[in-house]
């Protein structure tokens, strides 16, 4: 599919993995995988070490989420293109949709970027993006469980982050505590509950259109980059999210 912004040679705004063929509840999202920029937009003024950097994308977690959907059956969402150019997990209206500085890096792509740019944006990434995971919620025979799955720096503006795994929620938040729960049980590991960020209406999407408003289960990860910008430490996560998800599921399933 083309649009307005993307040539017929650039990639689509997502691609899916294991489509169909889910073994279990869980439909993991992953808004923030990748970093590509559709050539139209140029670099968007950021130098090229920058665009491999957290501001642009959630380093490690499409491995992650590759290796945890084929371990637990699961349907995967992967979107393509870089947060700079529209982020996935915002509302449109609100500025860090299309930001001009994302933590002390200045984004002159951005600056002044009128309605018909940010139109052009939604169209070619965002709106097919979220469009496909509505699909993937809506074949299902039975409600999905919504897994959101981002990562965030170990260090943001130079302040340190201990917490090494967290969970995100809102208004429901039994499966991401029951998993919070699991995680501290593994011992050793640092584990937050809406820290380094929450979910909230204004800043996130993902949870609070998809799966609150969908009335689904969902938990929303974060795994600090440093533990998963490597392939050994992607595999380990995965394994251990792949044991510790259906444990947390079947939690609150039995009331726990």
């Amino acid at each position: 599919m083309t649009s307005a912004l993307l040539a017929e040679d650039e990639p689509p705004a997502f691609h899916i993995e294991n489509e169909g063929a889910a073994k279990n509840r869980f439909l993991l999202t992953a808004d923030h995988a990748g970093r590509r920029i559709p050539r139209a937009l140029g670099d968007l003024g950021v130098a090229e070490a920058d665009l491999w950097r957290h501001i642009a994308w959630d380093i490690g977690i499409a491995g992650v989420t590759s290796r945890l959907a084929a371990l637990v059956g699961a349907e995967a969402i992967f979107q393509t293109y870089s947060r700079l150019v529209v982020d996935c997990n915002r509302q449109p209206r609100v500025p860090s949709a299309f930001p001009v500085v994302s933590e002390a890096t200045p984004i002159p792509g951005n600056v002044g970027l009128d309605e018909a740019g940010k139109r052009a944006r939604l169209a070619a990434v965002f709106e097919p993006y979220h469009a496909a995971i509505r699909r993937l919620i809506a074949a299902r025979v039975e409600k999905p469980v919504y897994v959101a799955m981002h990562s965030f720096t170990p260090v943001y503006l130079g302040v340190a982050r201990p917490v090494e795994v967290a969970v995100l929620f809102n208004r429901a938040p039994r499966l991401s505590l029951a998993l919070a729960a699991l995680l501290r049980a593994e011992g050793g590991l640092v584990v937050g509950e809406n820290e380094p960020y929450r979910v909230t209406d204004e800043t996130d999407y993902g949870v609070p259109v998809h799966a609150e408003a969908g009335g689904l289960d969902y938990v929303e990860i974060e795994i600090r980059q440093d533990l998963i910008e490597h392939e050994a430490g992607q595999i380990a996560w995965a394994e251990r999210l792949a044991r510790l998800l259906p444990a947390a599921l079947a939690r609150i399933e039995k009331g726990g």
